[in-house]
Formats: C-alpha cells, structure tokens, sequence
C-alpha cells in the first residue's frame, strides 16, 4: 500500500467564486493552451446563424414531422456531418453522425398518435484506448412547442427553448472535431423532451441496458438570453441545477441500505451529479471565463423539469445548465401580442454574445472532463479505531498518464472543496484532521495537471 501522512498544515484553500483550488500538480501551460484554443475558436456568428435556422422551421413539435421537426433533424444531422467532415480523423477515430429512433406509443396525454421520437447523435470518440470507453454527453432538445403542448400546427419558433442549447452542440462539434481528447464526447440533440423528456428518457434507458459507462452529461436548456423582466441583468453567469441524492434512491428504486449510508455519511450534498456541477464551477474560474456557473443545489425548478432528468433517473451523472432570468411570456406561449405585451420565443431575443460564452464553459469542462482521470473507484474513510486524523483509501485510476492524487476537504458547513493537498502517486493518505469534524474527498491528476472529479468515499473498515 502506497501512502502518504500529511499534518494539516498542508492547506492550501480556494472557494468556489472567487478563485481555483490549488495545489502544488497545478495546472500546465498544456492545459492552458488547450482550452484556450477551443475556447477562442466559438464564434458567435455561427451559433446566431443556428438559432436563426432553428426558429425559421415554424414549428419542431415532436408529432409535426413533416413540417417541422423531421426538416430539422435532417438539417441537424447534415449539419453535424458538415462540422466534423474535415476532422482529420480516419480509422475507430472517426466522429460518427446517426440518428438515435425510439418508437413511443400514443399516451392519451402528450403523444397523441404513435411517432418516433428521434435524437441526433454526434460521437467524437477518445483518442485514449484506455478512456475511449468513457462517455461525456452534451444535450438540448430540438423539439418545440406553443402554449398548448399538444399543438403540433401552430408556430412555435423555440428560439431560445431550446434551440440556444441545440445550437451549443453544433458549436462544440465544430471546435471539438480535430481535437485528440482522451475520452468520447458525445453531441446529442434530443428530441420529445416538451411531451415527456422522451428522447432523453429512451436513449439513458438504452445507454443502461448496454452497460454504457456514461460519466456525465450537460443538458444546456434555455441558455441564451441573460436578460430578466424588469431590466435584470446575468450577462456573465448560468445557473446549474444538479441533484443531491441520486434519482433511483429518491424514487424508492435503490436499497433502504443506500438510503442509510447517506444518511449516516450526511452526502445528501454530495452525489456524483454535485460534484459534476462544483467541477464546472472550478473549470470556470481556473480559466476565468466570462460566464460562470451560478451552482444551484436543486435537481431542478420548481414546475419544470429537463433533459437531465432521464439521465438522472437511469443512473447517470448529469446536471442541466439555465440561465439565471426566466421570461415566462417567452417560454411555451403561441406568437402574438396581446394587451401590448409580445409573446413567444423568437430569435431576437437570443443574444448570440452570451450564448457563444455558454459554448465556452461547456468546452472548457469537456476538455478537463475527456482530458482528465477518471474518478478513483473505491473510495472510502478508514473508520477502524477511533482516531483524531483521517486515513482514506482508493483504487488508482486506470489511464496511463495519472501521476498522481489529491485529497481535498471542507468544513461540514461549506458546500464545496475549500482545502487540497497533492499526496502523490498513492492509494491510501492519512490528513491530520478529525474525520467527525471535515469532510473529505480525493482526486486524480495527469502529468498534463488536468484533475478528475471528486471521489466522496464511503465509510469502511479497510
């Protein structure tokens, strides 16, 4: 057993909001020149030029095909096709466009007749044998609706809900294509997601059937307009929504011992879904992007409900991004004025600036994300003996290029990673710190200084 024994004196803090935690793996100039590169590549231009498509289909109601929604997809998808034919990739590297079809029956709700339900999927596989098989998602629905949802005629242009979060997959592919990053990124347009989350829904399905190792997945839903009624302003922030404990175990679908395990470790607020949500959050200052997540610690809104859900409810990591400011005369409401008051979703309102500094935190965490480790395994709090320090244990993370490992920490009353100290290239560190008092955590880092998530152990015996 490789170890490490660290006095507290170690710390070395950082919170959320204000600046990155550090620590001595840090960050290289290869990181550095990577994101920046990706990032500097979004154009605003283009994603104005998607949006603009989008809403000029009329409507995309998931039962208008041949109106609306089956025009585009097939735009979506020789839209993709285009954005990644000059990748530069041959061979098992070569980005992959299909369409995704699940047949869903009518429900005498939403689906009033038998239809499929179609999502676009873009798969940039990872140039890394070892992490190839890891799977980071980003999502938005392209389908749309009026304010009755089951209007499948009138316009229902979905400028912003969600043709913002659509067209954030479009940029991504664009600026992603040539990149070798270690694991797949994959672009995914979702479709039936205003009568049910049932593109979302069908594919998590699926992905869980076949064993998918689905790591996480940003749903971008209504990410485009920073503006609020009465003149409020959120130019340089999102809001990202993230669930505590996981669906199944809500649901009663998980054992009554997960239930107690959480219980008795107080990780209500520190599933896997958080830490994805603080990890984008510390993405975001390491790199000081211009807009910056707002972490929201609720699956989602009250009344509403996303993408991410259905990923959630499989099993999966996923968090949903939103803007801060909802126009509600905007959302779900036919075209029209009415007592002087302009009502629907248009692409005017799309600040195409904001929207394309969206694109930039998502590329910036999926390259971390797919560049990075995986998530040590294992990972647990030696609770033995009683003792005044903590000893914590974990699997190595299996990529060839981990060169180490650090444990982070917070007080019990703080809500992210407030302390971190570089152990090395072990499994087991003690922290002279009282396991009662802090809460702990351990991360891998590569020799390129990109870090994994957050492991939350459990507690054990050895």
């Amino acid at each position: 057993m490789r170890q490490a024994i660290l006095a507290c004196g170690c710390v070395m803090a950082g919170v959320l909001g204000g600046c990155a935690i550090e620590s001595s793996s840090g960050s290289g100039g290869g990181v550095r020149s990577t994101v920046s590169g990706v990032v500097s590549a979004v154009s605003a231009e283009r994603v104005r030029a998607d949006v603009d498509t989008l809403a000029g289909f009329g409507t995309r109601h998931t039962l208008s095909d041949t109106r609306g929604i089956g025009a585009a997809r097939r735009w979506l998808k020789a839209e993709f096709e285009r954005a990644v034919a000059d990748s530069r990739r041959t061979g098992e590297l070569t980005p992959r466009v299909s369409f995704d079809t699940h047949r869903v029956e009518a429900d005498g709700r939403r689906i009033g007749r038998d239809v499929d339900v179609v999502n676009v999927v873009c798969e940039i596989p990872g140039a890394m044998p070892e992490a190839r098989g890891r799977l980071y998602y980003v999502i938005g629905h392209y389908d749309s609706r009026a304010s009755d949802a089951n209007d499948f005629e009138s316009d229902a242009p979905g400028a912003n809900d969600d043709a913002s979060g659509v067209a954030v997959c479009l940029e991504l592919a664009r600026v992603l294509a040539r990149e070798r990053l270690d694991a797949t990124v994959i672009l995914m347009p979702t479709a039936g997601e205003e009568q049910g989350l049932y593109g979302a829904r069908r594919h998590a399905a699926a992905a869980r059937e076949h064993g998918l190792d689905v790591r996480g997945v940003l749903s971008n839903d209504t990410v485009g307009d920073p503006t609020g009624p009465g003149g409020r302003v959120a130019r340089d922030r999102i809001r990202v929504f993230s669930e505590g404990i996981p669906a199944p175990l809500a649901m009663g679908d998980g054992s009554l011992n997960g239930v107690r395990t959480i219980r008795s470790l107080s990780a209500e607020v520190d599933g896997a879904s958080r830490q994805l949500a603080r990890f984008i959050a510390e993405v975001a200052d390491e790199h000081d992007l211009p807009v910056k997540p707002r972490v929201i610690y609720r699956p989602d809104r009250f009344l509403r409900g996303g993408d991410h859900t259905g990923f959630n409810e499989a099993g999966f990591t996923a968090v949903r991004l939103i803007e801060v400011f909802e126009d509600y005369t905007r959302q779900h409401q036919d075209v029209r004025v009415e007592d002087g008051v302009a009502y629907g979703d248009a692409a005017e309102h799309v600040d195409a600036g904001y929207l394309a500094d969206v694109v930039k935190l998502n590329a910036a965490a999926l390259v971390h994300l797919a560049n990075g480790p995986s998530v040590p395994a294992n990972a647990r709090i030696i609770a033995a003996d009683l003792t005044n320090d903590t000893t914590l244990r974990w699997e190595p993370s299996p990529e060839p290029d981990v060169a180490g490992y650090e444990v982070v920490w917070r007080e019990t009353t703080s809500v992210v990673w407030d302390h971190a100290s570089d152990v090395g290239d072990v499994t087991e560190a003690t922290i002279d710190l009282s396991k009662d008092n802090w809460y702990f955590g351990v991360r891998a880092y590569d020799a390129d200084g990109y870090r994994s998530p957050v492991a939350f152990p459990r507690a054990a015996r050895e």
